[in-house]
């Protein structure tokens, strides 16, 4: 099977074509309501990008560094937090231009200020409600000034947003990171023309220089590894399961999953290893076994932020006691999930206990079906749509159209998975 383009290069490839020179291709984009809300934002500032639909090529045409003009009506983020931190970085530097960013209630839900701090840093004027905190957001570009800015958390899209306002700034920028983060804006950057350099310990040290410029691409984006986590873990627990899925992204600041997989004596196979536009790939074979439990903390978080749902499912069917630590970032997604997965799961019958970074899951309990709700969070429902294949009895889930954002298809992969 395939799962989805990886959403996170997806919205790169968008945003760096857009402010590119010439065309950016883009194949396997992914077709779901995040990348869509990056698009229309980008195309009210007056970029060319073709329809986006499932198999086709999504084209870019860019209109450089300074091309983006100002949107007469309100950029909708809609629920994506990637769409509207990298914004705010993208949109800094317009000098003389003025931008108001808002989403759907969740989003004006999540903290933005996070962003908005250290670009002030850089002369960037953002203001919102909660002192810039929450959306809606207006943004009045201004010339920006590089520095060396150390981010408070790692944070993939705090990262990105601050290398996007470095690349027309005035003089060298160097983003400090705490731990690394995911890495793909460094990789993509570089490989349309940035004069980017990675160093440090453990690639904590991003430094930017102004001056080049982009170049449109041709981008393959793989498939999506935290899509992939979903069929991971029910491949490792649905009994006589052998599951092989294809073309998955294995860029190596994404891949905490496989590494507790792994800690929990999964029975997972990398094949076909190899390198597409800069970005490693593999196909990952999973087949049914038993499974220990687990201990993560905040050394691998950064790693595997988006899969501690589906894990925090996993963990329910380990004969013994997990413990998932370090992951306060989870109160601020889409939901909080930590508080949203521990409720879902103990509907079912699971023990659990909520910390304030995490949870302890006693595993070995069965699991029956209960009415379930999403809560409006994608990865809520797909990792609650998998407890409910491994639980007894019925289930119903409330808002399960919430997968629409980052795996528009989800429901029919899993109809087509149990015949």
């Amino acid at each position: 099977m395939k799962v989805p383009g990886d959403k996170s290069i997806s919205h790169r490839s968008l945003l760096f074509g857009a402010i590119a020179e010439g065309t950016t291709t883009i194949d396997g984009l992914l077709p779901a309501e995040d990348p869509i809300s990056t698009a229309a934002c980008l195309r009210a500032m007056g970029v060319r990008i073709s329809p986006i639909e499932a198999g086709g090529l999504v084209t870019v045409e860019g209109v450089g560094l300074d091309g983006l003009q100002e949107p007469a009506e309100i950029l909708d983020c809609g629920n994506s937090g990637t769409t509207m931190r990298l914004m705010l970085g993208l949109l800094a530097g317009r000098a003389g231009r003025h931008f108001v960013l808002d989403g759907d209630a969740s989003l004006r839900r999540r903290p933005m200020r996070r962003v908005g701090q250290p670009l002030a840093s850089m002369g960037a004027v953002v203001r919102g409600r909660e002192s810039g905190n929450l959306a809606p957001l207006a943004v009045q570009g201004q010339s920006l000034r590089g520095t060396v800015i150390g981010t408070p958390v790692a944070s993939a899209q705090v990262k990105s947003a601050l290398l996007l306002a470095a690349i027309t700034a005035d003089g060298t920028t160097t983003v400090i990171e705490p731990a690394q983060s995911r890495d793909h804006s460094e990789r993509m950057l570089r490989a349309f023309g940035a004069d980017l350099e990675v160093g440090g310990e453990m690639g904590r040290h991003i430094t930017v220089r102004p001056g080049n410029t982009l170049k449109g691409q041709q981008v393959v984006v793989p498939g999506d590894i935290s899509s992939a986590a979903f069929w991971l873990v029910a491949g490792a627990l649905v009994p006589g399961a052998d599951l092989t899925i294809e073309n998955v992204g294995l860029n190596p600041t994404r891949t905490g999953i496989l590494e507790v997989l792994e800690q929990m004596n999964a029975q997972i196979e990398v094949l076909n290893r190899r390198d597409v536009a800069g970005e490693p790939v593999g196909d990952l074979k999973i087949t049914h076994g038993p499974l220990k439990p687990f201990s993560i903390g905040e050394e691998i978080m950064p790693r595997l932020v988006d899969e501690v749902p589906i894990l925090s499912v996993a963990a329910c069917f380990c004969d013994g006691e997990s413990r998932i630590s370090g992951a306060s970032e989870l109160r601020v997604k889409e939901t909080d999930r930590l508080a949203v997965m521990a409720r879902q799961l103990k509907a079912m019958g699971a023990e659990i206990e909520e910390h304030e970074d995490g949870m302890t899951i006693r595993g070995g309990r069965p699991l029956t079906g209960a009415a379930l709700d999403s809560e409006t969070d994608h990865r809520v429902a797909m990792s609650l749509a998998v407890a409910s294949l491994l639980a007894s009895g019925d289930s119903t889930l409330q808002r399960s159209d919430a997968a629409a954002v980052s795996y528009p298809s989800f429901w029919d992969d899993l109809d087509r998975l149990r015949c």
